[in-house]
């Protein structure tokens, strides 16, 4: 809660000028020590300079490595001082919630932006949808509004995903250059959202730090998006906080030898089991009937994979004019190859989800299915303002009880040029 909701709610249960006139002195205390604090703050700053400036002119080696420790001791000390009183305003309720989180986010990224040492960014080990319309766009945000150089960045992902964080990040390391699908879907199983730094997250880190000597690295770590992002997905902020705090741009896949291989013209397709679209005999009587329609009048490429890195199945078709790519993917650049050819298609059909997503980056339509409205609206609801602002594309979602009037409508609505 607010200072002044605090304020208000001691106003409205209590009564008289007297209480009125100690709100009133309470406040300019805590003012008054919060200002004190921050003069001792930006003194002690001042003195690090004083001695850093005087590192390289007056003292040996020797004494200058003395320096530079007693140095970075000062400077903890002022973070701890920094995060001591911030901590107890916190306490007091004289932040809300979500100036807590922005007051946390900011120390963090001043932390970083301290020295020049290697930045982790990551590692993302969660959903499609997520990296896509949440986490690249933060990034982008966080490098441009701090001006973090694309040399500091090592971006940790999964499935080759580089194109989606175009020239944001001079590094890309794949997650599965040091686990197996199997082992990648055992470790995340039980947490798909990184609201916290967690071990899989640590061993990740440990090894992109070995594998390429980074020394003591930093960690842009998906939770602080989580935090700063969670009150618009609670319903306690509009999006516009997440506007905020997001940059969005078309993706730019490259080239794969995979494009060799694909028909002049297709319809791209990929249907998986999810929450919103699960394992039922009507489903897969739908799935079968849809990509049998479909390729009635245009070639479909499945963009199924061989192996599965979540707990998403897909849902396997066939037909004359019904091709996959499934030969062409290994885990390590998945996504890779199916961002290339989704990014190539006429249209996007299939489960509503993360690729549902992708499609419209990538400047194609969507057309996407379910069957239960599980789903939380707010992320259909980013997406849609997003296509719209990029134009070009957009994401149409459906239940599936609209297939009848779909077969209707599928050869105007999906291959008329």
């Amino acid at each position: 809660m607010s200072q002044e909701g605090v304020v208000r709610r001691l106003v409205a249960r209590l009564s008289g000028q007297r209480i009125l006139e100690q709100i009133a002195v309470v406040e300019e205390k805590v003012g008054a020590f919060g200002r004190a604090q921050r003069e001792t703050l930006a003194a002690q700053g001042r003195q690090i300079e004083t001695l850093q400036a005087g590192i390289s002119t007056r003292a040996s080696a020797e004494a200058v490595r003395s320096l530079e420790h007693r140095v970075e001791a000062i400077q903890q000390l002022v973070r701890d001082q920094d995060r001591t009183v911030s901590e107890a305003l916190e306490r007091a309720h004289v932040l809300d919630d979500q100036g807590m989180d922005d007051r946390r986010f900011t120390r963090r990224i001043e932390e970083l932006l301290r020295h020049d040492r290697p930045v982790i960014v990551g590692p993302w080990t969660g959903e499609v949808g997520f990296e896509l319309i949440y986490w690249v766009p933060f990034v982008r945000w966080v490098v441009q509004t701090y001006g973090i150089p694309a040399e500091r960045l090592w971006v940790v992902s999964r499935g080759g995903t580089k194109a989606w964080y175009g020239d944001l990040a001079a590094h890309y390391v794949d997650a599965f250059e040091f686990c197996s699908p199997d082992a990648f879907r055992a470790a995340t199983e039980e947490a798909k959202k990184q609201r916290r730094v967690g071990a899989f997250d640590v061993e990740l880190a440990r090894r992109v730090t070995a594998a390429y000597s980074l020394g003591r690295p930093d960690l842009l770590h998906p939770g602080m998006m989580y935090r700063l992002f969670m009150p618009y997905w609670k319903d306690l902020a509009s999006s516009a906080r997440v506007e905020a705090r997001a940059v969005y741009t078309r993706l730019a896949p490259g080239d794969d030898p995979v494009v060799s291989t694909l028909p002049a013209e297709y319809i791209a397709a990929r249907f998986y089991f999810s929450e919103c679209f699960p394992d039922t005999p009507a489903n897969r009587a739908f799935v079968a009937s849809t990509i049998d329609s479909i390729s009635r009048h245009a070639p479909v490429v499945l963009l199924n994979t061989s192996f599965a890195v979540d707990e998403h199945r897909d849902v396997q078709a066939s037909g004359g004019r019904v091709s996959t790519i499934a030969a062409h993917m290994s885990p390590e650049r998945n996504l890779a190859v199916q961002t290339t050819v989704i990014s190539r298609a006429r249209a996007f059909v299939g489960t509503y989800g993360g690729y549902s997503y992708l499609a419209p980056f990538c400047g194609v339509p969507s057309l996407a299915f379910y069957s239960e409205r599980s789903f939380k609206v707010h992320h259909l609801h980013v997406a849609q303002q997003i296509f719209a602002k990029l134009g070009g594309a957009s994401l149409v979602p459906l239940d599936v009880a609209t297939a009848p009037l779909m077969r209707l409508l599928s050869r105007e609505a999906i291959t008329a040029p």
